[in-house]
């Protein structure tokens, strides 16, 4: 079916073909975007290469709020229109380019993927610590979850920086930045057992300045600590999503539950903008609301 913006819209495409050997449905989206760009402005009684900044903008909120597009779609096309008129400058058909002012739509944070304080509870215990695997395995999950490290601080974590004495572990985060955070009870007490019992069985009279070591002596890895914790999830009966990282989330979020103040939040987690770690509230507020419900009686 053709339109009256067909030679237009080839002489586009043609182009981005041309300068990145664009796949032929990612140009059939370029056409749909723009087809419906220029049936909007032919309706304004403007042609395709004549739209202003406030047009633009007013064909978004058209197609936000009477065709009930969201966010993201509307954030894709207007890629589309911005490289458009990238190509009409190039062309020479345009001295200026009207989407450079051009707001775009303001798309939704994903909320991190959490676990309830049960299921935290519920995975910590399903490594089997009558072995030395498991309880490496139980001292690296309970030392993520109580300190909210990132995966990367975990698995390259020297034995030299725990201080059970003092029950703080030292990090060195993104950056290089340095920061001590709190360990617990819990936590010291699975080191401390790993550490004088499965941490010498494992590394057999070989020298590593790693605290967790793996079977064959060496230190852990990312992706090596990434299976077992999935394994465990399984063993724990936890079908949600679940990656090492789900318990870091989950530290921040308990800490909020509980009654700490974001900036503390912020400096346990190591984050350099606090604006990272208010994600966080939304989950905390979303956990409240779910609460009062279910137990509120006119929730």
């Amino acid at each position: 079916m053709t339109s009256p913006f067909d030679a237009e819209l080839d002489r586009f495409c043609d182009a981005l073909w041309l300068e990145d050997g664009l796949a032929p449905l990612t140009l059939e989206s370029y056409r749909r975007d723009l087809t419906q760009l220029f049936a909007w402005l032919a309706e304004q009684s403007l042609a395709p290469d004549q739209a202003d900044a406030q047009q633009i903008q007013a064909f978004l909120a058209h197609r936000h709020v009477d065709e009930k597009i969201g966010a993201r779609s509307l954030a894709r096309q207007l890629t589309t229109i911005k490289r458009y008129h990238r190509w009409l400058l190039r062309e020479g058909r345009r001295s200026d380019d009207p989407t450079l002012t051009v707001d775009p739509p303001r798309l939704p944070k994903p909320l991190p993927k959490s676990l309830s304080e049960s299921d935290v509870e519920t995975l910590l215990a399903a490594p089997d610590v009558d072995t030395p695997l498991g309880q490496r395995d139980r001292a690296m999950l309970e030392t993520l979850y109580a300190a909210g490290l990132r995966v990367s601080e975990l698995v390259n974590l020297p034995l030299a920086a725990v201080s059970l004495s003092d029950g703080i572990v030292r990090i060195y985060g993104k950056g290089g930045k340095e920061r001590l955070v709190p360990l617990g009870e819990d936590a010291q007490d699975w080191i401390k057992r790993y550490a004088l019992e499965a941490r010498p069985h494992l590394l057999k009279g070989r020298g590593s300045a790693a605290l967790f070591v793996t079977e064959r002596g060496g230190a852990m890895t990312r992706q090596m600590f990434w299976y077992l914790i999935k394994r465990h999830a399984h063993t724990a009966g936890i079908s949600k999503f679940l990656s090492p990282h789900t318990l870091r989330h989950a530290f921040a979020t308990h800490l909020l539950n509980h009654g700490a103040d974001l900036r503390t939040v912020q400096e346990l987690l190591g984050h350099a903008d606090i604006s990272t770690t208010q994600i966080y509230t939304y989950v905390a507020q979303e956990r409240l609301k779910t609460l009062h419900q279910k137990h509120h009686p006119r929730g």
